[in-house]
């Protein structure tokens, strides 16, 4: 014979939760270590890609940010291409979308670098330059990752034919 419940009035009881006995207390970021893991090693990684890109092509003062400009709209693109993969070709492991998409290329593209390049063109009083740039930017990295991922789906489209 099944044991009686305590019921508050008008609150339906699931018949699968155990009343008796102490609530098993839940970490709140439970399981979350390897992927916490994955995102801080390829931020490390795409950070470190995108400092030696810094190196290797400086911006002098006063001019357009041409290399963060392009390690951004070239990040978009390979997010673009990064997307479609593994959500339409490939079943990938559970980390690699935050160790690439997140960590690496989050990483490798900035938004920081980007709002502290305007914001230096507005001090050395090249404002037109700051906002060519802002836009510049926004415009490229979208149709980047837009072009990139529509690509993307049309050549895997073409090899399954």
């Amino acid at each position: 014979m099944e044991e009686a419940r305590p019921q508050v009035l008008g609150e339906p009881i699931d018949p699968d939760v155990e009343l008796h006995g102490p609530t098993p207390r839940r970490e709140p970021f439970a399981g979350q270590g390897p992927v916490v893991a994955v995102v801080a090693a390829g931020g490390a990684i795409g950070a470190m890609a995108r400092y030696g890109a810094g190196l290797l092509w400086p911006t002098a003062d006063g001019t357009f940010p041409l290399t963060t400009f392009l390690v951004n709209v070239i990040g978009c693109g390979v997010i673009g291409v990064f997307m479609v993969l593994i959500t339409d070709v490939w079943a990938a492991h559970r980390l690699v979308r935050p160790f690439f998409g997140t960590g690496v290329l989050g990483g490798f593209t900035t938004f920081s670098t980007y709002a502290v390049d305007i914001q230096r063109l507005v001090d050395q009083g090249r404002a037109a330059t700051g906002l060519v740039y802002l836009a510049a930017t926004m415009l490229a990295a979208l149709a980047s990752v837009w072009t990139t991922a529509n690509l993307t789906r049309r050549v895997i489209e073409w090899r399954t034919r």
